[in-house]
């Protein structure tokens, strides 16, 4: 008799739930299911489609779905209806909230102005970091002008052939001009191609540790250079070295620059936040830097067809010359003056 009366409690309890369920139901549904339809037209791109009415009322109708999960989950109602309701919320909140851009959009707003816009906003940085990229390549070349045993510490011993403190002119010309001699400085090529692109990545990522870690990498990685540059000065090929590392160097260390500067804009931040909260200060540097770090990468794909197909197919040091020089003229008109001009003439 007990064991009856609890089954009909419980049969009692199920019944009820489920009508105030049904109730709970019939009484929004037909919001939920209007909001769906809206939702559903926009993420087919079919938003011109819709009424004036429905796109006024869609901030509405997302506001009465979220309160409707609200009292579906303090009230322990159905499952499957909950579970809707989560769904149809997650999709309405992308829709009303969300960025609602296509990937061509998105590519040609980045190189049209976000890109260069954002590399103008760290232009602090960036006189920073050139600083420091300086100062790096001047201590390599100091340091073993000094002591020739120094070049041997900064540069990795597997590229230690004929570049190397002492080398004759004859050698180290056949190793910027001669097609027999061309593959050993192409692997010294592809190291640095290697290493920079390890250096801008990490350079940026350690930058929250106040900048210390990448103006120290930044440092390290051009002294390579400065030693690599005083062994080809000493006999008098400064000139030739530079040009046969301008081809793609100029862009290389372009994306060097940008990805040190990023970093130090996210450590100068965090550091020095201002009248802002280190958090929100450190979000937006951080979101800032993000967007040149994007362009940083387009930076070193860049250098890196460069240093593919131009370096090993040209050998006059002028030519050189005039292809570096050219990529560095268009990243600086690039960044600093067409895009700068566009922007004010538009305003």
């Amino acid at each position: 008799m007990v064991k009856m009366s609890v089954d009909s409690t419980a049969q009692q309890t199920i019944q009820t739930a489920a009508l105030k369920s049904d109730r709970f139901r019939l009484e929004r549904e037909a919001d939920w299911i209007r909001l769906d339809e809206i939702i559903t037209k926009m993420e087919k791109g079919k938003a011109r489609r819709l009424s004036d009415d429905d796109i006024l009322a869609l901030p509405a109708l997302y506001r009465t779905t979220l309160s409707s999960l609200s009292i579906a989950r303090d009230s322990s109602l159905d499952a499957d209806l909950i579970a809707y309701l989560e769904g149809l919320a997650l999709r309405s909140y992308f829709t009303v909230y969300g960025t609602q851009t296509s990937f061509a959009r998105w590519l040609k707003e980045f190189f049209s102005g976000s890109w260069s816009r954002a590399v103008r906003e760290i232009k602090l940085d960036i006189w920073i970091a050139l600083s420091v990229m300086i100062a790096g390549t001047l201590l390599g070349y100091t340091l073993v002008a000094g002591d020739s045993d120094w070049f041997y510490a900064l540069v990795p011993g597997n590229f230690a052939d004929v570049r190397v403190p002492g080398a004759s002119e004859e050698a180290l010309r056949g190793t910027l001009f001669s097609a027999k001699e061309q593959d050993g400085l192409g692997v010294f090529a592809a190291y640095l191609f290697s290493n920079n692109a390890q250096v801008a990545i990490l350079a940026f990522a350690l930058g929250f540790a106040f900048a210390v870690p990448s103006i120290l990498l930044l440092i390290h990685n051009m002294a390579l250079l400065g030693a690599m540059l005083w062994v080809f000065a000493q006999r008098g090929l400064s000139t030739e070295f530079i040009g046969w590392l301008s081809i793609h160097g100029t862009t290389e260390l372009f994306a060097i620059l940008l990805a040190g500067a990023a970093g130090i804009h996210v450590g100068r931040s965090i550091a020095f936040p201002g009248a802002k909260s280190h958090l929100v200060a450190a979000k937006e540097a951080g979101m800032r830097s993000a967007v040149v770090m994007v362009g940083v990468v387009i930076l070193l794909i860049c250098a890196g067809l460069l240093e593919g197909f131009a370096r090993q197919l040209i050998i006059d040091t002028a030519l050189r010359y005039v292809i570096g020089g050219s990529m560095l003229v268009f990243w600086l008109l690039y960044f600093f003056v067409f895009r700068h001009n566009q922007m004010e003439s538009g305003q």
